[in-house]
């Protein structure tokens, strides 16, 4: 029986280009249009496993989707990091001096800011999916509106490129987990990355403390990201990434950290991405 995994967006997205580069060609899709609704495949096992945007190296995190992991104790099995690729494209025929209005998701939008700048006459409509967009102009035959989205998008729904690489910043990345919903045993030897959550006493010095120790067992943070604890005002969170050579050092700080912190929570270990 081929696997489902959820998306958010439809096929033609970069969810769905990252499943098919993770998994292969042989798998089934969940398009999900939100991420909750993602969460929600997993969660019910709809899909045995989801693929999830957590960080772009333009827009930065999406604090957001840390708390759905957390919340729905979800397990991070493994990470895929995506060259984003913006493409303005519309129906066939058509010029940018044709386009009136782009519709895409916020964070591509954001990330062409520069580009839409020097075409004042074009509105920026904020949509839920970028490959979403360019299948309502394919369905509806939209002229006058264009999609920024991966050429995938322009293949799928058979649309013209009218701006390739629009985005400002043009080594654009994208980092992805993959996730399921229960926790797996991992092999040692193969795990050299791990994702916790952890909360700490409103005292001096408290964080700098967990970096020294991080730091003390030949532990490499890669990523630190705060979250506000709802129920406890000026309160934090934090979500950490951590790669290392040899998982005994792992081991041995985790040992450590779980003693210091409140609520220490392993979200995930699993094989470090190529970046």
């Amino acid at each position: 029986m081929k696997r489902k995994i959820a998306i958010q967006g439809i096929k033609g997205s970069f969810h769905h280009q990252v499943a098919m580069a993770y998994f292969g060609n042989d798998i089934l899709f969940d398009e999900c249009m939100t991420f909750p609704d993602l969460v929600t495949s997993v969660v019910s096992q709809k899909s045995r496993h989801a693929v999830m945007a957590l960080e772009n190296s333009i827009a930065g995190s999406i604090i957001p989707n840390y708390a759905l992991i957390d919340r729905n104790n979800l397990c991070i099995t493994g990470e895929y990091y995506l060259d984003i690729n913006m493409n303005l494209m519309a129906l066939k025929g058509q010029t940018i001096k044709d386009i009136k209005e782009v519709h895409s998701h916020p964070i591509a939008l954001l990330q062409c800011a520069d580009f839409f700048s020097r075409y004042p006459h074009i509105k920026l409509v904020e949509s839920v999916d970028t490959a979403e967009t360019a299948q309502r102009i394919n369905e509806k035959q939209l002229k006058g509106i264009a999609a920024v989205a991966g050429s995938m998008a322009a293949q799928f729904f058979d649309l013209d490129i009218l701006a390739q690489s629009i985005h400002t910043i043009k080594n654009n990345k994208t980092r992805f987990v993959v996730l399921q919903s229960a926790y797996n045993p991992v092999n040692k030897d193969e795990v050299s990355k791990v994702s916790v959550k952890f909360e700490l006493n409103d005292t001096p010095g408290s964080l700098a403390t967990v970096l020294n120790v991080i730091n003390d067992c030949k532990l490499n943070l890669t990523k630190i990201q705060s979250m506000p604890i709802i129920e406890k005002p000026f309160q934090y969170s934090f979500f950490a990434d951590m790669v290392f050579n040899d998982y005994g050092d792992y081991e041995k700080a985790k040992s450590v950290l779980e003693i210091m912190t409140i609520q220490f929570k392993v979200l995930g270990e699993y094989k470090n991405g190529k970046v």
